[in-house]
Order: C-alpha cells, then sequence, then structure tokens
C-alpha cells in the first residue's frame, strides 16, 4: 500500500511538472507596446480573426490614444487587456538614449512621481474598461528611480510586472513583478517560432514584446512574420495556452500557493 501511495504520488508530481499550464506545456502571451495606431490596425484585427487575446499596454497619452479612443476602449470588448505603461512613458536618459525627452527622463522623476503617474494610467484604464485587476510593463524596462526600485509600493497596484529581457522560465521560478520576455527586433516568423518550441519542451511561460507591427516603430515585425508567428499559435493550441497577462499571472499565483 506504501509503495502504491508513494507511486501515486511520484505520478501526480511529475504530471504537474509536466504540464502546469491548465493541461498545456507551456504558457505564451502576446504583448503590445506604447499604444501606436498598428496595433488597431494591423494586430487586432489578425488576433480577432483567430481567435487569440493579447495585452495592450497603453500609454495613456500616446497620439493614438488621443486619437482614437473609442477603438482601445473596444480592445477590451474582444477579450485583450488593457496593461498600464504608465501616462508619458518616461524612461532613463542619457548616452544612448538621446531621444528621450528631458521632461519625461527618469532621472529626473521621484518615486512619488512614478506611482503618480501609473496609478493615474490605472484611472484611465478604468474608465475604459472598468477593471480593477491590471498588469504593467515598465517603460524601456526600467525598474528604478536613481537606486530605488518603485514597483514594492504598487504591488497592490497590479497582479504582476512585466520586465524586457529574452529569458522564460518554469511556472514556479517565475516572480510575478519581474516577469521576463523575448522583445521582438526585426525577427522572423521561424527565429519566433523557435521561442515557442522551447518553451513547449521545457514547460516555461514564454512572453512576447512587440512594439511595431508593419511599421509605427523603429522595433518592427513585418506583417507577413507576425502572421505567421501567431497562426503557428493558433495551429498548436492543443500544447499551448494562449491568453492575457492578467489571466496568466492568475494561474502562477494560485499555482505557487
Amino acid at each position: 500500500m506504501r509503495a502504491l501511495l508513494c507511486f501515486l504520488l511520484f505520478f501526480t508530481v511529475a504530471r504537474i511538472d509536466a504540464q502546469p499550464w491548465n493541461g498545456k506545456k507551456c504558457a505564451v502571451v502576446i504583448t503590445y507596446d506604447d499604444a501606436l495606431d498598428q496595433h488597431l490596425d494591423n494586430a487586432a484585427p489578425l488576433l480577432d480573426s483567430l481567435g487569440l487575446k493579447a495585452s495592450f499596454y497603453v500609454t495613456a497619452f500616446s497620439n493614438s490614444v488621443q486619437k482614437r479612443m473609442n477603438e482601445w476602449k473596444n480592445l477590451d470588448k474582444k477579450g485583450h487587456e488593457l496593461g498600464n505603461h504608465t501616462l508619458f512613458h518616461p524612461c532613463v536618459g542619457g548616452k544612448g538614449r538621446e531621444w528621450v525627452k528631458p521632461e519625461y527622463d527618469m532621472r529626473s522623476y521621484t518615486v512619488q512621481q512614478m506611482i503618480d503617474e501609473t496609478r493615474m494610467t490605472n484611472l484611465f484604464l478604468h474608465a475604459l474598461d472598468g477593471k480593477t485587476k491590471r498588469t504593467f510593463a515598465y517603460t524601456c524596462g526600467d525598474m528604478k528611480i536613481g537606486d530605488s526600485g518603485f514597483i514594492h509600493a504598487m504591488k497592490n497596484d497590479f497582479v504582476a510586472a512585466r520586465a524586457v529581457r529574452n529569458q522564460m522560465h518554469k511556472i514556479n521560478e517565475i516572480d510575478l513583478y519581474n516577469v521576463d520576455c523575448y522583445m521582438v527586433n526585426n525577427h522572423s516568423a521561424e527565429e519566433m517560432i523557435e521561442w515557442v518550441k522551447k518553451a513547449v519542451a521545457t514547460n516555461s511561460l514564454l512572453v512576447i514584446l512587440f512594439h511595431g507591427v508593419g511599421g509605427g516603430n523603429g522595433l518592427d515585425v513585418s506583417l507577413s512574420a507576425h502572421r505567421q508567428f501567431l497562426t503557428y499559435l493558433k495551429q498548436n493550441e492543443k500544447d499551448i495556452l494562449v491568453a492575457p497577462m492578467v489571466e496568466v499571472a492568475a494561474h502562477i499565483k494560485s499555482f505557487q500557493k
């Protein structure tokens, strides 16, 4: 009897370790940063045609949001997440980042200023979708004001926060307030699909970060590569959990408990 119980325990643990993603082999979260027109024109229609859901990290004061607010609001109605990407998209400026405007250079921000900006964006997004649970994406991957991290003071505001590093992890290894991702920078569909195959092989979470989709940002993906990649995800849904970050984060939190 004892041997049987040990076998059943080993079998159960092995199954959980192999398929921790609601019975699937890995999870893929598709994210789009900065609230660009191309997300509305090129990304969302393709996602909807395939029945895939993504997280759109909205910079609330972007030109696209100002001009097309109702269209951004409609993304929530299609099942996508409107994530928080700050109000003005501040980043740490300096050498190599001359494009950062002085007024939005995080070197001149205070921690409280960063907290206020993200909370204002949460308030704006709540006005659009009525949601209270949301995730955050660090702008430019910058996590500190000077030497001080700011996410700790905002953990009650978000269920997770996405960073920018080309890494993937198993479900028990994930730090929900420092979630790694693979950033697309003119990668081919074949290169992105290889990331997915690695996630499947290692039972990991793969977060994909898109900026431009057929234009709109120097960090771009071609329309054909974007379509081929999303089509691959759809064709392999039996092995891949594809969902917005807010849903995947809730699953991770429940599993880790």
